[in-house]
């Protein structure tokens, strides 16, 4: 049986699960301290909570809108060494509500790259293929130093200073089309001048400069970037085929996922999805949360089953399988790869 060379995944990325106290709440177990802090109630429609370390704890954006950038030092008083601990607002910790964390660590709160024509502060994880990137827009094409040593095949762009979509470039998708976080009647947008019809490199990523395009008009901006390591995320597309159980796509990764994230690409009608082995450790892995929502966590009936070396898609419905539909999706995994290609077996 072969091995990732991370021997360890969850000291790079964890889920966390916790209730809410209304008061000072250390959460604790995340197993390193994080410095990208994504949170939403299971159980209340508060909007999601974006926090990381180079923007700082109390910037927030929510990917459920296009809003800016608002300060709320209500929300998160500390990153810690093993978590975080929140203060009182609701939105994060009201009292007897579910949460759900999504924790990635990068390299604390970053330093200055000049790789890229704009000068860019990352902070990089090069072992697990994940960087922070902050950067001013110009309103001009530019390239953005992101530090990974590696080439993102996603990579997701916030303006901090302008109202602006949630930009998400997949390379499954390609380098003239862009697709939105925030938005479910949007499927992929192609003939974009986004990324300037150029992949990432290993060094930099490519940005358009129309004031329209929300990847590099003026005021800062905020860029999380993803490459692909092996054993550990994987970064792709897959075609529905209509069908349920044995009959659905199976997704080959090379590991046991432990996140799934999971977009219609080709059409427009669907929620992005996240789905999480720490909320649903038993398959089926079928209660998703929507970042483009503020739904609470939701049954998306057979939803997916989590096997050894990939994903099961064993729902027939619009979110994961409308036949001859193309999906996005990004996954990270458990430490042990799996051995070959062959399908799990359906529940």
């Amino acid at each position: 049986m072969a091995y990732t060379t991370i021997d360890k995944s969850s000291l790079h990325f964890n889920t966390k699960l916790y209730t809410g106290t209304g008061s000072s709440n250390a959460i604790t177990g995340v197993g390193f301290q994080p410095d990208l802090l994504w949170i939403k109630s299971r159980s209340s429609t508060y909007s999601h909570s974006w926090t990381d370390a180079v923007r700082g704890k109390d910037n927030k954006i929510a990917s459920n809108n296009s809003n800016a950038q608002y300060t709320d030092a209500g929300q998160l008083t500390s990153f810690d060494s093993d978590g975080f601990t929140l203060s009182t607002d609701a939105g994060v910790n009201n009292n007897g509500s579910t949460f759900a964390s999504w924790n990635w660590k990068a390299n604390g709160a970053g330093s200055s790259n000049t790789d890229g024509s704009i000068t860019s502060t990352v902070s990089a994880n090069t072992t697990s293929g994940f960087s922070i990137v902050k950067w001013t827009g110009t309103s001009a094409s530019a390239t953005i130093g992101h530090g990974l040593g590696a080439v993102p095949k996603m990579i997701i762009i916030k303006s901090l200073a302008n109202a602006t979509f949630w930009m998400v470039y997949n390379s499954a998708i390609g380098n003239n089309s862009e697709i939105y976080l925030n938005r479910a009647d949007y499927g992929a947008s192609s003939s974009s001048t986004a990324w300037q019809d150029t992949d990432p490199t290993n060094q930099v990523f490519y940005v358009g400069g129309g004031s329209g395009d929300g990847v590099n008009a003026s005021g800062d901006y905020i860029a999380y970037c993803f490459a692909e390591k092996i054993g550990y995320s994987k970064i792709n597309s897959y075609i529905g085929n209509g069908g349920n159980n044995n009959e659905a796509p199976f997704i080959y990764t090379g590991f046991k996922p432990s996140l799934f994230l999971v977009k219609k690409s080709s059409a427009s009608g669907e929620d992005w999805a996240i789905y999480d082995d720490a909320r649903h450790p038993f398959n089926p892995v079928n209660e998703a949360l929507f970042p483009s929502a503020t739904t609470l966590e939701t049954n998306v009936g057979n939803g997916v089953d989590f096997c050894s070396n990939g994903v099961k898609i064993t729902d027939d419905g619009g979110e994961l399988n409308t036949s001859g539909a193309t999906y996005i999706y990004y996954a990270i995994g458990q430490t042990i790869v799996g051995t070959n290609n062959v399908p799990c077996t359906a529940r």
